[in-house]
């Protein structure tokens, strides 16, 4: 993928049992079940119009994108890529945090 688009793409994740920290949970995530509590969902779109309509007094405002593309399942690599991906470990948690960079022949 790296190589199709010719961007470094980062990956960072937060280590297990640690994502109760994730200021974005603790801040949005209240106020989308606030906007939509004692609602049926029985759409997609009724669960996207709801979560449009979140907002706060101090100026959040939700956008939403529905994908509708099917992905494949299992798929397999193309042979050798495990081999001949660049990868770049941080020196912060490298187990966690690291940069798959293009590799151009």
């Amino acid at each position: 993928m790296v190589e199709h688009i010719g961007i470094e793409i980062r990956i960072a994740y937060y280590p297990p049992y640690t994502s109760k920290w994730n200021p974005i949970e603790h801040r949005l995530f209240p106020h989308v079940t606030k906007a939509m509590s004692g609602i049926i969902f029985k759409t997609h779109e009724v669960v996207e119009q709801l979560i449009q309509k979140t907002k706060t007094k101090t100026g959040l405002t939700v956008k939403t994108h529905i994908t509708r593309k099917e992905y494949q399942t299992k798929r397999k690599v193309q042979e050798g890529f495990k081999e001949n991906m660049k990868i770049v470990f941080d020196d912060f948690l490298p187990k966690w945090n690291y940069t798959a960079l293009p590799v151009f022949t």
